[in-house]
């Protein structure tokens, strides 16, 4: 059953890969958007990458720990190996120094924890061209929408 989507967004083909460590967060963000999108959750990069060879992302949600690991670098790692893709880095708060750096190298935007449904979707439309940006810049909505 697909709640509060449009029809047209329910046929509208953007592939979306969520890689994040956490078990829960990854699964529910892929819930939250799998009525609107195809979304596929990945434990790794390297399991995106492998997947992003054959379907190419739109779009993906990475978790914050991976930048924590590899460094900001890997951001242009992903645009160099996912071309065209978009990334939203997924985080416990707008203020940690990575979220900052990964804004500045490429990200564009964050979503940040505790995750609810329509901050999801609503940044995720915003990023995928299917909602105008209101007034607030997206980075300002990194705060939980506010």
């Amino acid at each position: 059953m697909q709640i509060g989507v449009e029809s047209a967004r329910a046929v509208e083909n953007k592939r979306i890969f969520v890689v994040e460590a956490d078990e829960i967060i990854r699964s529910a963000l892929q819930f939250m958007l799998h009525d609107e999108n195809e979304t596929h959750e990945m434990a790794s990069l390297e399991q995106a990458y492998d997947k992003g060879r054959e379907w190419k992302p739109d779009l993906v949600l990475l978790g914050l720990s991976f930048v924590e690991e590899a460094g900001a670098d890997l951001l242009n790692d992903v645009k160099t190996r996912l071309p065209g893709v978009k990334i939203l880095l997924v985080a416990d708060t707008p203020e940690q120094p990575l979220v900052q750096t990964g804004l500045a190298t490429g990200a564009e935007g964050v979503l940040v924890k505790p995750i609810t449904i329509e901050a999801v979707r609503g940044k995720v439309d915003i990023v995928l061209g299917r909602r105008a940006l209101p007034m607030a810049s997206l980075d300002a909505l990194a705060a939980g929408g506010r």
